[in-house]
């Protein structure tokens, strides 16, 4: 979205190969007042013509579909110059495809059996810029990874090697904020540890994202695992 957040109501685009789970998907959100699910799809070739016809605020995403899966559906989506957010729909919280979808820009992911009201809330939080992974999550989607050896994209050498360059391109206290994501710590702890004030380190945060080419607050955090 360009960094403008979105006002209500929210535009939704649902994109499942499971007819009953879009079917589920639309009567849970559609009982939000300010939700509204602008159209459906059952895989992700079709999503960027969808994209087009109704500039949705958010895309709920299932990570695996039979033509086009959500990963690469995801990243062509983050590749435009206005992009909706993106959550990536599972059923499994430790499945490394989902760290795969974070890293190509997904700015959340739930699961399919998460209760309605945590996934409306999890729409409302992302189209208002707000993270949807609490650090907890993160932490546990990282271990699993790094338990497996990897997530499928490059070896873990080469990862790090990439990483660090990245991250020395920034400055020292734009470091310390940026390990600080990476630790999960919310603003204000960023705030209290570093002895500055919120608005700076959302400033700080802004231009990691911006020198970064980053998405998210999540991918900084994976940006900083990468490089440890």
């Amino acid at each position: 979205m360009g960094g403008v957040r979105a006002s209500p109501p929210y535009r939704v685009l649902l994109v499942d190969d499971d007819a009953l789970v879009r079917s589920g998907l639309r009567l849970m959100l559609g009982g939000a007042p300010d939700i509204e699910v602008v159209d459906e799809a059952a895989d992700g070739d079709v999503v960027e013509a969808l994209v087009d016809a109704h500039a949705p605020d958010v895309v709920l995403m299932d990570v695996r579909m039979p033509r086009v899966d959500g990963l690469a559906a995801t990243e062509a989506l983050r590749r435009r110059p206005d992009p909706p957010e993106v959550i990536a729909l599972t059923t499994f919280h430790t499945d490394a495809y989902v760290l795969r979808a974070l890293r190509a820009g997904a700015a959340g992911f739930v699961l399919k059996d998460t209760p309605p009201q945590e996934i409306v809330d999890a729409v409302r939080k992302v189209a208002a810029g707000e993270p949807v992974l609490s650090p907890a999550v993160i932490r546990r989607l990282i271990a699993r990874v790094a338990e497996d050896g990897g997530d499928g994209d490059d070896p873990r050498a080469v990862r790090a090697a990439r990483a660090r360059a990245r991250l020395a391109s920034l400055g020292d206290r734009e470091r310390e904020v940026a390990r600080a994501v990476g630790e999960g710590r919310s603003n204000a702890e960023i705030a209290a540890r570093l002895y500055m004030s919120v608005p700076t380190v959302k400033t700080h945060v802004s231009r990691i994202l911006t020198k970064l080419a980053l998405d998210n607050r999540v991918q900084i955090a994976l940006l900083v695992h990468d490089a440890e």
